[in-house]
C-alpha cells in the first residue's frame, strides 16, 4: 500500500502503520488522517491480520499534535465539522475496529496524537514518551474524543488536570494513572508490541471481535453493556472458533484459529 504520509505493511499476522512526517514531528493533517483511515480499513479487511501496531517515525514523536496551520482561520461551523469529520473518519473508526490496535507511543504524544493513542485498544509507551492535551493554550479543547476517552481511562479529576493545565506527563505517570498499559525502553518498544500482537494472534478472532464490542458498550450512553455481553457471548457458540477452541481443549492441544 503506497501513501504519502504513512507507511502501511503487514508481516505474518500483524499489520504495521507508521506515520511518516518526521519534519512535522508526525503531526496530523487532513491528508494524513485520510490515509490512516484508509490504511486501517484495508488492514481490517484482511482476515489474516490479527492485530495492528501503529507508531510514529523516529524516536522524537508518536504524533506531536494536529497541523494547526490547516484550521487557524476556521469559524464556529468549520470547527464543528472538523471535529465531527475527524472523529468519524479516524478516531471512532479505530476504537470500533474489530482487529485490536496497539499504539507504540514513542516520544511526544500531544493533542491529536494522544487522542489517536487513546482511541487504540492497547497503549505501550517508551520510557522517553511525553503525553498531554495542550489545546487550551490555543483557546481550544480536545476535539477528537480526548475529553471523553481520557476521562474513561484516568478518571474525571486527572483528566481535568491534564486538560486545564495543558501540561505534559511522563511515561511513568501515564502508567501510574492507567493511561498506558506498559512502559518499556525505547529500543524494546516495537519488539514488545510485536510480542503482544503475537499473543493476541493466538486467540479466536471472532471472540476478540465480540470482546471489543462488549467492552466498548460499557462507555456508550443508553447502551446496556451487560446485555451486549450476553448477546455476544451467545453468538460465540455459533462460530467455528468455538468449535475449534473447545475441541482443542478437550483433545489437550493448542487451537488452530
Amino acid at each position: 500500500m503506497a501513501y504519502q504520509n504513512i507507511i502501511a505493511e503487514h508481516e505474518d499476522h500483524l499489520g504495521f502503520i507508521t506515520i511518516e512526517r518526521p519534519k512535522k514531528l508526525n503531526a496530523l493533517n487532513k491528508a494524513t488522517i485520510e490515509e490512516l483511515s484508509d490504511a486501517f480499513k484495508v488492514l481490517e479487511a484482511d482476515s489474516d491480520i490479527r492485530a495492528i501496531i501503529i507508531t510514529g517515525s523516529g524516536e522524537k514523536a508518536f504524533v506531536a499534535g494536529a497541523d494547526i496551520s490547516e484550521f487557524s482561520d476556521f469559524d464556529v461551523q468549520e470547527g464543528k465539522e472538523l471535529a465531527e469529520k475527524g472523529q468519524t473518519m479516524l478516531f471512532d473508526l479505530v476504537s470500533e475496529l474489530s482487529t485490536p490496535v496497539i499504539a507504540a507511543v514513542n516520544g511526544f504524544a500531544l493533542g491529536g496524537g494522544l487522542e489517536l493513542a487513546m482511541a487504540c485498544h492497547i497503549r505501550v509507551s517508551s520510557e522517553n514518551a511525553r503525553m498531554g492535551l495542550p489545546e487550551v493554550s490555543l483557546g481550544l479543547i480536545p476535539g477528537y474524543g480526548g475529553t471523553q476517552r481520557l476521562t474513561q481511562l484516568v478518571g474525571k479529576g486527572k483528566a481535568l488536570e491534564m486538560i486545564t493545565t495543558g501540561g505534559m506527563i511522563s511515561a511513568e505517570d501515564a502508567l501510574k494513572w492507567g493511561l498506558v498499559n506498559y512502559v518499556v525502553p525505547q529500543e524494546q518498544l516495537m519488539d514488545f508490541c510485536e510480542k503482544l500482537g503475537d499473543n493476541i494472534a493466538k486467540n479466536s478472532p471472532n471472540a476478540i471481535k465480540a470482546a471489543i464490542k462488549a467492552v466498548n458498550a460499557n462507555v456508550k450512553e443508553s447502551v446496556d453493556g451487560f446485555k451486549v455481553e450476553i448477546e455476544e457471548f451467545g453468538n460465540c457458540f455459533g462460530t467455528k472458533d468455538f468449535e475449534e477452541g473447545t475441541t482443542a481443549f478437550l483433545e489437550k492441544r493448542k487451537p488452530n484459529f
